[in-house]
């Protein structure tokens, strides 16, 4: 069994010895076997070398000559795909010898980083870890500490995990660390720096929080205060805005009654004229109005007829008219 990294050459070795009996025409295979078929990897036949196959240009013969006694090969820039058994088969009849090798192609620990998980305080528990982001296991961590105090005496190692715990750590695990992360065909590393520094005053930070929460509280009440305040004169300007008022309804106008009257007044005076006047019986200002006319009279208080001047009366179509006085006595002047 060989085993290599990834990316990296390996030497399959294929020597063999002819009989003397051998007449035949040499031929030389290479194949890796597979559970159904054999997959074809390199051959030689008649001085002639046939390697166009899945790993044409990363394969040849190590020697130029297989048929000197030497078919090894070589297989470049591994990958993991190539990890398989490889047989060899050399054929001159009447004879035929075959040769197998098992390759597994690993890939090595890469990208290792270190760091520490949780608090670097005095008396506290430090867990530092390591971990390689790439590599095929198994994978081994070895922690050390640069300097010759070596690790402290109260620390333990996970060589799986690449945990290193270091428990109520000391301003003496203070230092450099180291960790080495492996397999079989590789390595890396990576370090870290640990301060163990005395512990913080958490009073005061706590005191701080809580003063902070408790301001935070009251100004989220006085938002919301004020929020709902402004919510409620919205509303009720809203309201008011809205509220239609029915007012008592208007007293009814006694201007139809009034121009009626005007109407009347002004028919009577046209047909009026001095040679029709004898019919109408003269009115009495002297007299005293009688009790039932101060009992209607309520019924249009106070009217007062407009007056209409001369020309305005010419413009709504009225004729002048001549009308008689009287006198005092009642006679017609």
């Amino acid at each position: 069994m060989v085993t290599k990294a990834l990316g990296e050459k390996v030497t399959l070795l294929c020597q063999y010895t002819l009989a003397a009996g051998d007449e035949g025409l040499l031929d030389i295979e290479w194949v890796v076997l597979e559970p159904k078929k054999e997959q074809p990897v390199i051959m030689y036949s008649q001085d002639t070398v046939y390697d166009k196959y899945h790993m044409a240009g990363r394969v040849q013969f190590v020697n130029q000559n297989p048929a000197d006694g030497d078919a090894s090969i070589d297989i470049l820039n591994l990958q993991p795909a190539d990890s398989g058994t490889y047989q060899c088969k050399v054929k001159k009849a009447p004879d035929m010898q075959t040769h197998r090798v098992q390759l597994i192609v690993l890939e090595k620990p890469q990208k290792t980083k270190c760091y520490v998980e949780g608090s670097q305080e005095i008396g506290t528990d430090v867990t530092l870890k390591c971990k390689s982001q790439g590599g095929t296991p198994l994978i081994s961590y070895h922690w050390g500490k640069m300097g010759k105090e070596g690790l402290p005496d109260r620390s333990s190692l996970n060589s799986d995990t690449g945990d290193l715990l270091i428990k109520n750590a000391s301003r003496a695990s203070s230092g450099t660390y180291k960790c080495v992360a492996s397999n079989r065909v590789g390595a890396d590393e990576c370090s870290l720096v640990l301060n163990v520094t005395p512990p913080v005053n958490r009073a005061g930070t706590i005191a701080g929080a809580v003063i902070g929460t408790l301001l935070g509280l009251c100004l989220l009440a006085f938002i919301i205060f004020c929020c709902c305040k402004k919510q409620r004169e919205k509303k009720y300007e809203k309201e008011v805005h809205h509220d239609i008022r029915e007012d008592v309804p208007p007293p009814k106008s006694r201007g139809s009654t009034a121009r009626s009257y005007i109407g009347s007044n002004r028919s009577s005076l046209g047909s009026m004229s001095p040679s029709n006047m004898d019919g109408y019986a003269k009115t009495q200002y002297n007299k005293v109005p009688s009790e039932d006319f101060e009992r209607t009279s309520p019924q249009n208080p106070n009217f007062q007829p407009p007056k209409v001047a001369a020309p305005n009366l010419s413009r709504m179509g009225a004729i002048p008219v001549m009308i008689p006085a009287q006198s005092k006595d009642g006679s017609i002047v």
